[in-house]
């Protein structure tokens, strides 16, 4: 009985641990993808849009190799080896890392020797041959990065987030100083694209000599992968299919989306070029908040897995209405800010206007982006990789068909309304999955209060409509007092407040009950 009423405190310093280390990884990662963000705007600068798309489609086609060679791989030796200290195993734990490391070698040192070799098996991949040899440069950091996702699998594993994420940042940085370095002096959108993938390249090497280093220094050690391969082959595939198959269908899009273009009427250059604004400038303004969720579910997969096999079903419960709930809320925040600044964004950001009205006008991707990347995580950690296998093709042929019939009727804008409408069948795929397997779940939202419930989140969606209007009202107001960049942030300023006062107003944030608690807390000291 003693441990049954004690457990509310372990509870509370489980979530404030949970809470601390999320927030310390999504700083981090928000300042990698700043750096990325500050990147791809040098980038455009220095290279040009054709050039920008260039180097887009090589990096597809090599992330569908890095994938297959990854994929999977760090999640599940992370699950291993917290499923191996649940049954306090350490030759489990060793032998998971050799079993990746093993494994990452096997999907990825042929390839990058068959491809660097014999470019023409790859060749017929490309609409435009000239992406050909920066491809062949960035097989060179295949194995490395592979390796490398296999120490921060450990690292997640060992609920070490901090070490990765430092790791990441710094690896995201070199890429920045590399490729500032090389792509001074460019002699034409070759060599543009050439030097671009270089820098990448140099981004690896520090990454997997820096995390090797890591590893060992914090005591971690390999063992013979015959105890661990088989599990980890079995549990991996089915994530590294998907992820493999994301990196297929964005090669299928660098491919079919130029072309499809061309038979809507533009020439190579154009489809080109409009390929490298949608892919290369607008859509990572576009999956910023993908940072944060990314970054709460790398947190939340070790605790769902531990509580699931424990059969610890209420907190289990608890930290899956938690995930939900600040993902809706997430999206919800910033969906107003990039429709009523977007375009501000795109003319300071790229000084590209169209780049703006792809934000503007594909913000509302958000939303459903965010629910399927915090529930595919969510159903993976509790080892449904199948179904969510399953469900992202059912998500990527939407998509497919989209930019097969779109372009004729919007142009680019297919790539965006194709993602919004893959992401939509996705989410709703998995969260009816999530309400099966889990079927008090949505019961106790709706009934709840506080985190977790849903009735202030669906007052918080609401509010997106009036607010970006408002926004937007308040941006074209201060354009006529203050120049653009001064405008945006005052309206980014006043959107903010805007936010806030509306959501206190709407109960989505509960201030009255936290105030309360502070008081009982100090009545009772």
């Amino acid at each position: 009985m003693k441990t049954i009423t004690s457990s509310p405190s372990p509870h509370k310093t489980v979530r404030t641990t949970v809470l601390a280390t999320a927030s310390v990884v999504t700083i981090l990662s928000i300042a990698e993808r700043a750096l990325g963000f500050l990147y791809r705007i040098v980038l455009s600068r220095l290279i040009g849009a054709e050039g920008l798309g260039l180097y887009q489609v090589a990096l597809s086609l090599f992330s569908v190799f890095l994938t297959i060679g990854t994929g999977g791989i760090p999640i599940t030796v992370s699950r291993l080896i917290s499923k191996s200290k649940a049954e306090n195993d350490p030759l489990g734990e060793r032998s998971a890392v050799g079993a990746g490391v093993c494994l990452c070698l096997l999907l990825t040192l042929p390839v990058a020797l068959v491809l660097g070799l014999f470019p023409q098996t790859v060749s017929f991949l490309f609409s435009d041959e000239r992406g050909v040899s920066a491809f062949r440069i960035l097989l060179i950091g295949l194995v490395f990065s592979s390796l490398y996702a296999v120490v921060r699998g450990s690292f997640w594993g060992n609920k070490q987030f901090l070490a990765p994420s430092v790791l990441e940042l710094a690896e995201e940085a070199v890429m920045v100083i590399a490729g500032v370095l090389l792509l001074q002096n460019v002699s034409s959108v070759v060599d543009g694209a050439n030097r671009a993938s270089w820098a990448v390249v140099i981004s690896y090497l520090f990454s997997f000599t820096a995390s090797s280093v890591c590893f060992f220094l914090f005591g971690g050690k390999l063992a013979k992968p015959e105890k661990q391969l088989k599990p980890l082959f079995r549990a991996a595939l089915p994530i590294t299919s998907v992820r493999a198959s994301g990196s297929l269908v964005n090669s299928a899009v660098a491919v079919l989306l130029p072309a499809m273009l061309v038979r809507a009427g533009a020439t190579d250059a154009e489809a080109l070029s409009l390929f490298g604004i949608v892919s290369g400038m607008a859509m990572p303004v576009l999956f910023i908040p993908s940072t944060i969720i990314g970054s709460l579910s790398l947190v939340l997969v070790p605790e769902l897995s531990e509580d699931f096999y424990r059969k610890n079903t209420k907190r289990l419960y608890q930290n899956l209405a938690r995930g939900l709930s600040v993902t809706v809320l997430i999206s919800v925040f910033l969906i107003p800010f990039f429709y009523s600044l977007g375009g501000d964004l795109g003319n300071l950001a790229f000084s590209q206007p169209l780049v703006g009205d792809f934000i503007t006008k594909g913000c509302i991707i958000l939303l459903p982006m965010s629910l399927t990347m915090i529930s595919t995580g969510m159903l993976n950690s509790m080892g449904f990789e199948k179904q969510t296998f399953i469900y992202y093709f059912v998500g990527a042929a939407v998509l497919l068909v989209c930019i097969l019939i779109l372009p004729s009727v919007c142009g680019a804008y297919a790539y965006v309304w194709g993602l919004g409408a893959s992401y939509a069948v996705t989410a709703v795929l998995n969260l009816v999955l999530l309400g099966k397997k889990c079927p008090e779940l949505y019961k106790s939202m709706w009934k709840g209060r506080g985190q977790g419930s849903v009735r202030p989140l669906l007052r918080a969606t609401l509010a997106i409509l009036p607010l970006a209007l408002v926004g937007s009202l308040f941006a074209a107001l201060f354009k006529r007092i203050f120049g653009q960049f001064l405008s945006a942030v005052f309206a980014a300023v006043v959107l903010a407040l805007l936010t806030l006062a509306t959501w206190i107003l709407l109960g989505v944030l509960p201030v009255k009950s936290l105030f309360g608690k502070r008081k009982n807390g100090a009545r009772k000291k």
